[in-house]
C-alpha cells in the first residue's frame, strides 16, 4: 500500500499543513496513547510513539500493539503508570522495557537507550539516554526510526525513514556495520522485513549483511532468536515475501550460516527437468504452496511453508550420475527428511514442529510411488493413515511440487491428484479414514492367543492392521478367524478357527 501523500515528509521539513496531517493520522490510533502522553508530561517527562507502529500507521495498517519510548527511568515509568495501568508486567525491565494493558490497548514503554552485543555474549549492554533522537539513532532501519511525540503529535523523522517508506527501501540509521555491529540479529531482520514489507534492501546495507554474516553464529545470537526472525519472514502476508526473503538471505550468504541446506541446492538439477535448478525449483513450491493455503485451510501455515522449502535438501547428498547425462535423487525424501530434522532441532523450533517437517518432508513424493492410475481403497486407505493429521499439508505440499513446465502433464498431474482427494472423500463417507486401527485390540489378542504383553501382540496387531489396510473393516468374526490363522502360520499354539 502506498504511503499518504498527506503523511509528513520530514521532522525538519514540516509545513504547517503537514504537521495538521500528522496530528489528525496519529491522533485516531489511540486515545490511551495520548492520556499515556499527559501522564507522563504532568511528570515532567517525554513520550513518543515510536518504531513499527508509525510505520504501519503511515502505511494504512491498524498495529496490534504500540511502542512507546520515554526519557523516564524504568522505575520512574512504573511510578508514573501505576495507578493508570490495568496490568503490568516487568519481564523486559532489565533492559528498559515496561508492558502494560488498558482496556484493549497493549503498550511496551522503553527508556531512551543504546544497547551493544559483545562478539561472543548473547546478553546486549544496555545504556540509557536522555534523547529522543539519539534512540532513534540506534534503531534497526530508518523506516522504524521514526517517532510521534505524545500527546502533541509532532512528527520526528531526523533519518529520513519516511522518503524511504516512499520508496520502499530497508536503510540502516547509522552506517550498516555499526547498526549490524551493535545485534547481529538485524542483518536477519533485513530480510524479513524485506519478506513482510515487500522492499528492497540499499546496497550498503547488503554489502553489510553479506560482510558481517558470520556475527550469527553461536554464541552472539541464539538459535531460539535466530527460529523467531526466520518463522516471521516464511510467514510474510505477501504472496511472494517469504521467496523473495529467503533469496535474500542466499543471495548474501547468510543463509549459509544457519540454513546451509538451502544454497546447496544451487549446484543440483532436478531429475526430471534436467536444467531446472533445485534450488529455484524449491523457492517455487514455497511460493506455489503458499498459494494454496487458501484452499486447504492453512494461512500462514509454519509448517507447510518450512515443508516446503526444505522438500528436496537430501539431494545433494543422493545425486548420482547416470549415462548420458541424467541425474538420479533416488531416496532424496528419506534423506532429506532426517536433514530438516537435523536442522530444525539445532534451530530449536519445538519437537512438533521438527516432527512434522520431517514427515511431510519424508512423505511428498508419496503421491508419485502410486503412478497414475485408479486409486484403490487400500491404496487410498494407506496415504490417509501415513499423511495421518498432516493429511492436508500434504495435499498442498504435494499440488504445490507440481512445477513441471509441459501444460500437458501438468493438467495430468493435477486431475490425477483431483482423483485420489475424491476417493478419500468416497471412503471418509463409508469409514473413519483418520482413526483407522485393528480390528482387535492389544486385550483380545492376548485373550485370543493366551500370551502375555509382548513381541507377538504387537507382531499380531500389525498384521491385522495391514488385512484392514487392505480389505477395509473386517468385523469381529472375521478378524478372529484371521488373528488364528496368522497364529497357526507363525507356529503359536492357539486353539483352532472356529468352525463355518
Amino acid at each position: 500500500m502506498p504511503v499518504p501523500e498527506s503523511a509528513p515528509q520530514s521532522g525538519k521539513q514540516l509545513s504547517g499543513s503537514q504537521l495538521a496531517a500528522a496530528a489528525t493520522l496519529f491522533s485516531t490510533v489511540s486515545p490511551l496513547a495520548d492520556e499515556l502522553g499527559q501522564l507522563f508530561g504532568r511528570r515532567g517527562h517525554e513520550l513518543a510513539l515510536v518504531g513499527g507502529p508509525v510505520r504501519d500507521i503511515l502505511l494504512g495498517r491498524t498495529p496490534l500493539d504500540l511502542d512507546l519510548t520515554t526519557d523516564a527511568q524504568p522505575r520512574q515509568v512504573l511510578e508514573i503508570i501505576g495507578q493508570w495501568a490495568e496490568a503490568v508486567w516487568t519481564t523486559g525491565i532489565d533492559f528498559g522495557t515496561v508492558g502494560l494493558r488498558r482496556a484493549d490497548s497493549n503498550f511496551e514503554i522503553t527508556t531512551y537507550r543504546s544497547e551493544h552485543y559483545q562478539r561472543h555474549s548473547r546478553k546486549p549492554d544496555v545504556q540509557f539516554g536522555t534523547s529522543l533522537p539519539d534512540d532513534l539513532a540506534r534503531r534497526d532501519f530508518t523506516v522504524n526510526a521514526m517517532a510521534v511525540t505524545l500527546p502533541g503529535h509532532e512528527f520526528v523523522d531526523p533519518f529520513g525513514g519516511l522518503a524511504d517508506l516512499r520508496r520502499g527501501v530497508l536503510r540502516t540509521p547509522a552506517s550498516p556495520a555499526e547498526s549490524f555491529g551493535d545485534d547481529p540479529l538485524r542483518i536477519l531482520r533485513a530480510a524479513r522485513f524485506a519478506a513482510q514489507l515487500g522492499f528492497e534492501v540499499a546496497e550498503p546495507t547488503r554489502a553489510a549483511m553479506t560482510e558481517l554474516a558470520p556475527r550469527l553464529a553461536p554464541p552472539t545470537v541464539s538459535a531460539e532468536r535466530i527460529a523467531a526472525e526466520l518463522t516471521k519472514l516464511l510467514c510474510s502476508p505477501l504472496p511472494g515475501g517469504p521467496a523473495a526473503g529467503i533469496a535474500l538471505l542466499v543471495d548474501t550468504k547468510v543463509a549459509d550460516v544457519f540454513l546451509p541446506e538451502v544454497p546447496a541446492l544451487q549446484l543440483e538439477t532436478d531429475e526430471h527437468h534436467r536444467h531446472k535448478d533445485v534450488y529455484q525449483h524449491s523457492l517455487t513450491v514455497l511460493t506455489r504452496a503458499i498459494a494454496l493455503e487458501q484452499r486447504y485451510g492453512l494461512a500462514g501455515d509454519l509448517r507447510l511453508r518450512l515443508a516446503a522449502l526444505l522438500h528436496d535438501i537430501g539431494k545433494p547428498r543422493t545425486r548420482r550420475a547416470l549415462p548420458g547425462g541424467r541425474v538420479t535423487f533416488h531416496h532424496h525424501e528419506a534423506v532429506g527428511a532426517k536433514m530438516a530434522r537435523k536442522r530444525l532441532t539445532e534451530l530449536r523450533f519445538s519437537r512438533e514442529i521438527v516432527a512434522d517437517v520431517e514427515r511431510l518432508v519424508e512423505l511428498h513424493l508419496r503421491f508419485h510411488g502410486y503412478g497414475s492410475g485408479e486409486w484403490t481403497d487400500s491404496a487410498v486407505r494407506r496415504y490417509v493413515t501415513d499423511a495421518g493429521p498432516l493429511l492436508t499439508r500434504l495435499h498442498a505440499l504435494t499440488r504445490a511440487d507440481c512445477t513441471t513446465r509441459n501444460q500437458a502433464k501438468a493438467q495430468r498431474l493435477a486431475r490425477s491428484y483431483d482423483s485420489l482427494e475424491a476417493r478419500i472423500a468416497e471412503l471418509r463417507e463409508r469409514e473413519e479414514l483418520e482413526s483407522i486401527r485393528p480390528d482387535l485390540d492389544g486385550v483380545a489378542v492376548m485373550r485370543v492367543l493366551g500370551v502375555p504383553p509382548g513381541p507377538i501382540v504387537g507382531k499380531a496387531l500389525r498384521h491385522l492392521l495391514a488385512l484392514r489396510m487392505e480389505y477395509g473393516p473386517l468385523g469381529q468374526e472375521r478378524a478372529l478367524q484371521e488373528l488364528l490363522r496368522w497364529a497357526e502360520a507363525e507356529g503359536l499354539d492357539a486353539p483352532e478357527p472356529p468352525a463355518g
